[in-house]
């Protein structure tokens, strides 16, 4: 049984370990990652909006089975209580004199722009309909984007906390802080020759379109006002910008109705590694890839794989990339077509 170390316990690294305990010893799983606390970053503290078809094409078939693989896990595992997993109308929110300065067309996911912009079918709501929280204004419009068919809402922290249990109970390893190699966009060692293309994981672009999202117990989670600032050496370096935090805030009071002021239950910074292509790498690199003669044992024997770049979508397709990276690991039929997920030397 080959040894599979996995570098980085995200949510799609931890989500990778969950899906290959179920065909291999845990004991064989070796998770490493380089902070003192896990799930420190977006894996943590991002909004948790899932969607089933909001992709591209190369993204359709990976983002169909991720959003079934999740409404799966809910099921079997009462989601809906350990990680307030719950199927959710989307609605978009247009204030009075919106101006639209966004990015549109097929750069919307490189770019940080809003996928309900190529969203083809919308429908104003009354105001009966609109979420009951929401502060509603003279000359503001809201149209439905998803009827609960296709787009959910979870809580990221809580469904890693769920899948870390679910490793550890298996046997899986896990090393942290450590480090095994250096991957990060400065790196110059024994993977700096892996030609993989450029992901940009430097910075963040800025995004003036607040996400808002409800989930069950109450919280209404508010995110997307954020600007280029260097990514940390580790995740726990990351904290929120005290400007962009007060205005996110002030928006907050805008759009949310409260009899008092609103309680602040948790604010956290999040870096969203994205590639200049605007879809991830879900890929096996190539033994020609690998300089210094390096040769991996063929088929699930050995190899080297990558699964980075998710952009906004990292929880979204976090389970479908786990699921897929493991069977590619363990030379498994493909749940998901991932032809389009590879790479340009």
């Amino acid at each position: 049984m080959a040894t599979t170390v996995i570098v980085g316990s995200g949510i799609i690294g931890i989500a990778t370990a969950y899906y290959l305990c179920e065909h291999q010893p845990g004991w064989s799983i070796h998770v490493v990652d380089s902070s003192t606390e896990l799930f420190a970053s977006a894996s943590g503290y991002a909004g948790g909006f899932i969607a089933k078809d909001w992709f591209p094409p190369e993204l359709a078939s990976l983002g169909a089975l991720s959003f079934e693989e999740h409404e799966r896990l809910a099921e079997k595992y009462d989601g809906h209580e350990k990680w307030a997993y719950a199927k959710s109308v989307t609605v978009n929110y247009e204030p009075p004199r919106r101006k639209a300065n966004g990015p549109g067309g097929e750069d919307w996911l490189r770019e940080g722009g809003s996928r309900v912009d190529l969203v083809a079918e919308k429908r104003d709501v009354e105001d009966g309909n609109s979420p009951p929280w929401l502060r509603r204004v003279k000359g503001d419009a809201v149209s439905v984007v998803d009827n609960a068919e296709g787009t959910a809402v979870l809580d990221p922290i809580r469904l890693c906390q769920f899948l870390l249990g679910r490793c550890r109970a298996a046997g899986v390893r896990f090393h942290h802080p450590a480090v095994v190699l250096n991957v990060g966009p400065d790196c110059h060692d024994e993977l700096s020759h892996v030609r993989i293309g450029f992901t940009d994981c430097s910075s963040e672009t800025e995004i003036p379109a607040t996400r808002i999202y409800a989930r069950p117990n109450g919280d209404i989670w508010l995110g997307g006002v954020n600007s280029a600032i260097p990514l940390p050496p580790l995740a726990t370096a990351a904290k929120p910008m005290r400007g962009p935090l007060e205005k996110l805030k002030a928006t907050a009071r805008q759009l949310i109705k409260s009899e008092g002021e609103l309680e602040v239950v948790r604010t956290g910074l999040c870096f969203r590694p994205v590639t200049q292509r605007g879809t991830p790498y879900v890929t096996r690199v190539e033994d020609v890839d690998l300089r210094q003669g390096y040769r991996t044992r063929k088929g699930a024997d050995g190899g080297v794989f990558v699964a980075a770049g998710h952009g906004p979508w990292g929880i979204s397709l976090s389970l479908g990339t786990g699921k897929v990276m493991a069977e590619m690991m363990q030379g498994r039929e493909l749940s998901a077509d991932i032809s389009g997920l590879g790479y340009l030397p």
